[in-house]
């Protein structure tokens, strides 16, 4: 079992590390206006744009700009301190794993359904985007799996050793 947790834990991490690259650099193009960013990031935009055919970036829509603030203000800070949980193996890393996993994976499902059921996705972006429906998935799971520890302490008092008076 201990095993299974690091890989997911490896799996979680690289997850978050791209959240945490490209929500700010990437994705963030899509609700701020384009003199925030530099050129190169724009070109990579429209690289991504007209190589996936991901017609989301380029019409806009407004669920779509509602979830990507969702992703900037709420998603991408829990990708961060997910991060720092992992690296320091942290007792609140199974929480706010579940918190994020919960976000993505409901995003993912109001995301695909608009692409699945508009018929305007390529095989392409969709191979793109369910992927991460999956790690919304696996974060949720990872968040829900127990810290290992064999004993509970709830309930008992731990007592300071003391000598008896006499």
């Amino acid at each position: 079992m201990g095993a299974l947790l690091k890989l997911t834990d490896a799996v979680l991490f690289l997850v978050f590390l791209v959240v945490a690259l490209a929500a700010p650099l990437l994705d963030a193009q899509t609700c701020l206006p384009a003199t925030v960013f530099p050129d190169l990031l724009l070109e990579a935009k429209v690289w991504y744009s007209r190589e996936y055919g991901d017609y989301l970036f380029t019409e806009k829509p407004h669920f779509f700009v509602g979830l990507v603030w969702l992703e900037l203000l709420f998603q991408w800070p829990l990708a961060i301190v997910n991060l720092y949980g992992i690296l320091a193996s942290k007792r609140w890393f199974r929480i706010t794993c579940l918190i994020y996993g919960v976000s993505l994976f409901t995003s993912m499902v109001a995301i695909l359904s608009e692409m699945v059921w508009s018929q305007k996705a390529s095989e392409d972006l969709l191979k793109l985007y369910f992927p991460f429906m999956g790690f919304g998935a696996l974060a949720m799971l990872r968040g829900l799996v127990p810290a290992g520890r064999t004993t509970l302490d709830i309930g008992k008092r731990h007592t300071v050793g003391r000598k008896k008076r006499e």
